[in-house]
């Protein structure tokens, strides 16, 4: 059964383009983060230039999505739940541009040895936020499949934190060359990256139990 029907259509059509923004801030931040450790200074800026701007749109398009249900009284009965679900898709935006920037403005010294781990945890975190999207665009046209397709949410956050684990423990263990201060920045880093996968995580839950309610 699918959520909506033909006199709903430009609230559809902005709820894909919400979900537009999320997909592309994803795929930028993960080309961003790769020039950062390419040395690459002038792409890297480019992308933070990128995350910005859609996570502006991304903003706007929450605020039209929420303010058509109210005025047009759409989905009455899942409205609170859906505004949910889309708070929640919106921090993972807000954390791209949060982790991004947080690169733009510190200029963390990665060292070389520690370039694949980042990459790696990277690519798991962002896949689990890529995972997410077409759950949640299921959620509104096909809710019976949404289970099945987050699995690989699940999957990618819960690799994300064991790459995290591993990399810190190789930070504190093995960097003896590192003083404390340049560990505990490093940690801080790492972790700013791992933070899309808890938010896509979050989602995952709660579109889980959104999708069980609408067939019930």
């Amino acid at each position: 059964m699918a959520l909506f029907t033909r006199t709903t259509k430009d609230l559809i059509l902005k709820i894909d383009e919400f979900f537009d923004n999320i997909d592309l801030g994803l795929l930028v931040f993960r080309e961003g983060i790769k020039t950062y450790l390419a040395g690459d200074k002038e792409s890297f800026d480019r992308h933070v230039q990128k995350v910005e701007l859609l996570e502006n749109n991304a903003d706007r398009l929450q605020r039209s999505i929420e303010n058509e249900m109210v005025t047009h009284s759409i989905l009455p009965r899942h409205r609170g739940e859906v505004s949910s679900m889309i708070d929640l898709l919106d921090e993972i935006i807000d954390t791209i541009k949060s982790s991004i920037t947080e690169f733009s403005i510190e200029s963390p010294d990665i060292p070389a040895s520690l370039h694949d781990r980042c990459i790696s945890i990277m690519e798991a975190s962002v896949s689990a936020g890529e995972e997410l999207i077409p759950a949640a665009r299921a959620y509104f046209k096909a809710p019976h499949t949404v289970r099945e397709k987050l699995l690989k949410v699940y999957y990618f956050e819960s690799e994300t934190d064991t790459l995290i684990k591993d990399t810190i423990k190789f930070i504190f263990h093995d960097m003896n060359e590192l003083d404390l201060a340049k560990k505990a920045h490093l940690r801080y880093i790492i972790h700013h990256i791992g933070n899309i996968s808890d938010n896509a995580q979050k989602a995952a839950d709660m579109l889980s139990t959104m999708a069980i309610k609408i067939m019930m």
